[in-house]
């Protein structure tokens, strides 16, 4: 089962660049101690979000002047994206109930990484300014939420049915817990201040910091947060995944995403064919046939007389 939209070479490129300077700017405090007056990203949040604009914009125009993405895909990029702008606010992250995760995995399986990572950015950014959740960990959050998109599109192919089911829904559950991870990597640094077995330790071996920190995860997240948005993603998956699917394959094959267009000329007629065409009779014209006969005249002469099918003598 082909990707209805492949991700090209210089897309690809862009896209892994995009995903090491992503996952440095969650975790640079692991590797450079911040200075104390720095609170929870808000210095470098506006960075990353200049970052992660720019890096839409270029796989988008990669896709385009590769052929990979048409204005067709453009047009369902928008439709998917407000739909999931309006599927967020049903769940609101009560209980860590979260409604806009599922549809994203669904459309990069079907659309690709590509279109799966842009898919994941714009959703989460029209969300945010439809609920008013625009805040420093905004840019955070549509980069990681790009890279679920991403990684949707990247599993096999070949898994159909309810193999297929099965193996997004276990997707699903695993990228629910990876998101919770990231989200709390990018302010646990500055969350809890110094002096608890939880803090982080300026200056110290990253593994110990990583073991403070899988235990914060554990303690404040994982169990409660991510759990509820696991569960969501696998029943969602489970109940209207396999309808969705068909959903979105049936409007992709419509669509012909990725379809080659091509022109071709129209032969030239031949010399003199013109000429013969006018000259010819028409089609389906109804000739009588020449019944001319030869008749003799009272002066003696002979001429021609035509007579038709029907007419009376003279």
């Amino acid at each position: 089962m082909p990707r209805v939209l492949p991700v090209r070479l210089r897309s690809g490129v862009v896209l892994a660049l995009a995903s090491v300077a992503g996952l440095a700017m969650f975790c640079w405090p692991l590797f450079v101690a911040p200075s104390p007056e720095v609170t929870a990203h808000t210095t470098d949040a506006p960075l990353l979000f200049l970052l992660t604009l720019p890096v839409l914009l270029a796989v988008v125009l990669a896709e385009m002047s590769s052929g990979g993405i048409d204005t067709k895909a453009l047009a369902m990029l928008g439709v998917l994206s407000a739909l999931n702008a309006g599927l967020r606010p049903l769940g609101a992250g009560t209980a860590g109930i979260e409604t806009v995760f599922f549809l994203l995995v669904l459309a990069g399986r079907v659309f690709g990484p590509g279109f799966g990572f842009v898919l994941g950015s714009t959703s989460l950014f029209a969300s945010a300014l439809l609920t008013a959740g625009v805040g420093p960990w905004l840019p955070f959050q549509m980069l990681a939420s790009g890279w679920i998109g991403l990684g949707a599109g990247l599993l096999p192919r070949r898994v159909t049915g309810r193999a297929e089911t099965a193996m997004l829904a276990a997707y699903g559950v695993v990228v629910a817990y990876a998101f919770g991870f990231l989200m709390n990597m990018w302010f646990w640094p500055y969350s809890l201040g110094p002096g608890t077995d939880l803090s982080f330790v300026a200056g110290a071996p990253v593994l110990e910091n990583l073991h403070r920190f899988a235990v914060f995860t554990l303690v404040t997240s994982t169990a409660g947060w991510d759990t509820g948005r696991a569960l969501t993603n696998l029943v969602a998956i489970v109940t209207v995944g396999p309808a969705v699917l068909s959903v979105l394959r049936r409007a992709a094959r419509r669509a012909a995403f990725g379809a080659a267009v091509s022109f071709t000329a129209a032969d030239a007629p031949e010399p003199g064919a013109a000429e013969a065409a006018a000259d010819a009779p028409s089609a389906g014209t109804d000739r009588s046939p020449d019944t001319s006969t030869d008749t003799a005249r009272p002066d003696g002469t002979t001429g021609a007389h035509l007579t038709t099918e029907g007419a009376s003598p003279a």
